[in-house]
């Protein structure tokens, strides 16, 4: 079972929140949290706060109760281009320079580990003995007991 949360127009540039995102990437939800609470990035918040709905989403969905966020793993977690805003500054001489204001979309998809169920080993079958077999280790014995007869 999975879920995810999309977090849109985020006034970041891509860039730097894929920096953050790259590293919770196929870890499991707990990892993930402490890695995004202790980094320094600025972008880390957001990337927290889009886990923290995506685990939230999961444990609504699910209906046979609650999910253990320790039984979680963040299944996909990129990054899209959102809008860029332009803006204009001035500039020596009567120019005006272009700022382009970045912001991106996190979407970040959780899952939940299936529960894994030992089956009980199967018995094996006893193994055939055919009378090809026997006689086989009779052969093998008595060619062992004459080769310490002759020495």
């Amino acid at each position: 079972m999975e879920a995810r949360a999309i977090n849109r127009y985020i006034s970041t540039s891509p860039r730097k929140m894929r920096l953050v995102v790259d590293l919770i990437r196929g870890k499991r939800v707990g990892e993930a949290l402490h890695i995004l609470h202790f980094s320094p990035k600025h972008a880390s918040k957001v990337a927290e706060k889009v886990l923290r709905s995506a685990v939230s989403n999961l444990q609504n969905k699910d209906d046979g109760g609650r999910v253990d966020p320790e039984d979680m793993t963040v299944k996909e977690a990129f990054v899209d281009v959102g809008m860029t805003m332009k803006r204009i500054s001035p500039a020596p001489m009567g120019r005006a320079y272009r700022i382009r204001k970045r912001s991106n979309h996190v979407t970040i998809v959780v899952a939940a580990e299936a529960k894994k169920v030992k089956a009980k080993p199967k018995p094996k079958p006893a193994p055939a003995t055919t009378s090809a077999t026997k006689t086989t280790r009779k052969k093998k014995t008595t060619k062992a007991a004459k080769a310490a007869k002759n020495s």
